[in-house]
């Protein structure tokens, strides 16, 4: 099963050359790992194993004053469960809505060295995620 955890350089340049102007919500679905690996950045892990789900709120907690900062605000952040309409071998145990103000502004938080430290708790947090940007109207 292929896993999706960053954008791939094709995907960001994608998003970046749309020519969007104005806010975009990033639509996030995550699957948490069942033991946070902080493997890739030991650092920052706990002193004792913690759930991926206990991770990703360390990340959060990490990320929100930067995500403020450049003018991002989380919008909803939510549990998930089985899907209405969908494969019933899907799951995400969390969505969450973030929106920024622009393309430029998602990429000066995205590439902003302070938040980047914190990077570490997400990537020990999630096992699966998407990611899809949102635009306001039909005609956009």
């Amino acid at each position: 099963m292929k896993t999706y955890l960053e954008p791939t350089q094709d995907a960001g340049r994608e998003f970046f050359t749309r020519g969007i102007t104005g806010p975009v919500v990033m639509l996030n679905l995550l699957r948490f790992r069942a033991i946070a690996d902080y493997s890739a950045t030991p650092a920052l892990a706990p002193e004792s194993a913690i759930s991926g789900e206990a991770a990703y709120q360390l990340y959060m907690q990490h990320t929100q004053p930067y995500l403020e900062a450049s003018g991002g605000e989380l919008l909803f952040f939510g549990k998930g469960g089985p899907f209405l309409i969908g494969p019933t071998d899907e799951r995400w145990d969390a969505a969450m809505l973030v929106r920024q103000a622009s393309p430029e502004a998602f990429l000066a938080f995205a590439s902003n060295e302070a938040y980047l430290t914190g990077l570490g708790h997400r990537l020990a947090a999630i096992e699966d995620s998407r990611l899809l940007p949102l635009l306001e109207g039909m005609d956009r």
